[in-house]
């Protein structure tokens, strides 16, 4: 019999950045996907599609409210999450549940799976962000009893948080495999599909709003459409996240959309927004992809405020803690630097295959479920 493995998919992006990995553990193993949060979201997507389109089996689809996208509103969800992964997870009765990152949707997961006696295996543990992604992370690496970091830097992180050191295993990040294979469209090519100029230097902005500064949120998007208007940059924006502070970003979004030099879309394909990071001259805002991903294909980055606060760098990215008025000469010199080489402390690429070589065989024994910090 194979082993039954459960995922939680709660973002548009979280699929793409697994998608190699599930597909791979799904030639090996019995799995299934619990589908919630943004997928099942019309106004980020509808992403759920992605995942059938995949042949991919789904468990369940759990809705929540994404409106008003506030922090009491993340939190109520995670109460109505955990609810219903509870009932999902008795119905399937998979041998382990496998999660992703920081979001409140692996946290629902975690509490779920722990209180259903169902090891829990998490990736992207151990590293660092300094917002309220931090908090959520480590939590879910308290909960859990299989680790999959992506840097050696993690996991000895996690093992002097406490978590047994046979149960740490670096794996490289998920979403760097595929990266590097096939061939890519030009930035003419990228631009014109978006119906800017090519001759402009190419941004692609994504900004999503941290929970402790959701009040200035509207203030922060406005300063980096401007700087970059000011760069004489085209840009490709994306829609932000449905957490705290969000609407206004998105309100913003679509108002500057008519402009000609920028095309707002509420969502890309992975193959489409990897298309877009491997073409533009500057990747410019917070999100965790400028963090890990763009360094192999040297885009430079501008790493703007505290979303990413201390993790682990790659020499593309540039951090940028304010969000003011000089930040026009620091994309004016990002842009005259030009691509990096393509190196990446993150992995190499081929974590789908070591991912699902290791929980298809792990050892799930009574043990594994009597977790005690190590110190």
């Amino acid at each position: 019999m194979s082993r039954k493995i459960t995922y939680i998919s709660g973002t548009r992006a979280d699929f793409g950045l697994m998608r190699a990995t599930l597909l791979a553990l799904s030639a090996q193993s019995d799995l299934a996907v619990i589908v919630t949060g943004m997928n099942l979201s019309a106004a980020h997507g509808n992403t759920v599609t992605e995942i059938r389109d995949a042949g991919l089996r789904i468990a369940a689809e759990v809705s929540v409210p994404m409106e008003p996208a506030t922090g009491a509103t993340m939190a109520r969800n995670l109460g109505a999450m955990i609810t219903a992964f509870v009932g999902a997870l008795e119905a399937e009765a998979p041998d382990m549940v496998l999660l992703l990152g920081d979001r409140g949707e692996m946290l629902a997961g975690a509490i779920a799976a722990i209180h259903l006696n169902i090891p829990v295996a998490h990736i992207h543990g151990g590293e660092r962000s300094g917002t309220v992604d931090e908090p959520v992370r480590h939590a879910i690496s308290k909960l859990a009893h299989i680790h999959l970091t992506a840097t050696e830097e993690a996991r000895a992180r996690l093992i002097r948080m406490g978590e047994d050191a046979h149960h740490v295993h670096t794996m490289g990040a998920p979403g760097l495999d595929g990266l590097a294979e096939g061939a890519r469209p030009t930035q003419a090519q990228v631009a014109t599909h978006y119906g800017l100029d090519p001759a402009q230097p190419l941004a692609l902005l994504v900004f999503h709003p941290v929970l402790q500064e959701a009040d200035g949120a509207v203030t922060q998007i406005a300063t980096i459409l401007d700087a970059l208007e000011a760069a004489g940059c085209a840009i490709i924006a994306l829609l932000p996240n449905a957490d705290a502070g969000s609407a206004g970003v998105r309100a913003h979004l679509l108002a500057a959309a008519d402009a000609p030099h920028i095309s707002v879309q509420t969502h890309l394909a992975r193959e489409d927004f990897v298309a877009a990071m491997a073409a533009a001259d500057l990747m410019i805002g917070n999100s965790s992809a400028g963090i890990i991903e763009a360094a192999t294909f040297g885009t430079p980055v501008l790493n703007l405020g505290r979303r990413q606060n201390l993790r682990e760098r790659n020499l593309n990215v540039v951090d940028v803690p304010e969000i003011d008025g000089a930040l026009a000469a620091h994309i004016t010199a990002a842009l005259a630097h030009g691509r990096f080489a393509s190196a990446n402390v993150y992995g190499d690429g081929c974590t789908a295959a070591r991912i699902a070589a290791l929980l298809t065989h792990y050892d799930l024994s009574t043990p594994l479920l009597f977790k005690v910090n190590g110190y």
